[in-house]
């Protein structure tokens, strides 16, 4: 099943977000690989998709996990989090519906 995993970013974390990237990216890239990410990506802080100094308010993952003690897991695992980047993350269930 698919759960979406939505992340809340603390003021100003591009800095931490810069230095954890690397880590994060490649968590997503191994989902990527076993087929199971369905989307990704950072919410920007204003509305452009190239936010430069202004960064990001959060991020959204959607994947394929076997149950929602695993997506929490696997999110809990997030460099983000280590980095101090996340201040809330929400798991959830998530139905793929449309296209």
């Amino acid at each position: 099943m698919y759960y979406a995993i939505i992340s809340e970013d603390v003021e100003n974390s591009l800095p931490m977000r810069q230095s954890a990237r690397p880590a994060h990216l490649e968590r997503l890239e191994a989902l990527k690989a076993e087929g199971r990410l369905l989307v990704a990506g950072p919410h920007p802080a204003i509305d452009t998709p190239d936010p430069g100094e202004a960064g990001f308010s959060g991020s959204l993952v959607v994947a394929e996990f076997d149950s929602l003690e695993a997506a929490q897991a696997w999110a809990d695992a997030d460099p983000y989090i280590a980095a101090g980047v996340y201040e809330k993350v929400t798991v959830k269930p998530f139905k793929a519906v449309l296209p």
